[in-house]
C-alpha cells in the first residue's frame, strides 16, 4: 500500500474531492488550512494580511496499482490550474491496523 499526500490551493478542493470520488477512492483525511510555499514558483500561502491565501492537504492510502493513476490526474489538474498549484507526494505504508 502507498500513502499519497496531495497539497493544493484551497481553490482546488472540490476538484480534488471529485477526482477521489471519480477514482472510487473512498478513504481520505483532509486538512483544510495548511500554510506553506511551493519549492520553485509558488507564492506563500500563509493566511496573513500579506499572504492571505491558504492551502489544503489530503492524504489517502491506496493499493500500489492506483498510484500512477492518481498522479496522472494530479498532473492534469496542475496543467489546467497551473496558477494556483497542486503537488502530490507518495511514500510506502508498511503496516496499518
Amino acid at each position: 500500500m502507498k500513502a499519497i499526500m496531495i497539497v493544493y490551493n484551497q481553490a482546488l478542493t472540490e476538484k480534488v474531492e471529485y477526482m477521489l470520488e471519480h477514482l472510487n477512492i473512498r478513504g481520505f483525511t483532509q486538512w483544510p488550512n495548511v500554510m506553506g510555499t511551493g519549492t520553485t514558483k509558488g507564492e506563500p500561502r500563509m493566511g496573513t494580511h500579506t499572504w492571505p491565501e491558504m492551502n489544503s492537504a489530503t492524504i489517502t492510502i491506496v493499493d500500489e496499482n492506483m498510484v500512477d493513476t492518481v498522479l496522472e490526474k494530479v498532473k492534469k489538474l496542475d496543467a489546467i490550474n497551473f496558477e494556483v498549484g497542486i503537488r502530490a507526494f507518495v511514500w510506502g505504508v508498511e503496516k496499518t491496523v
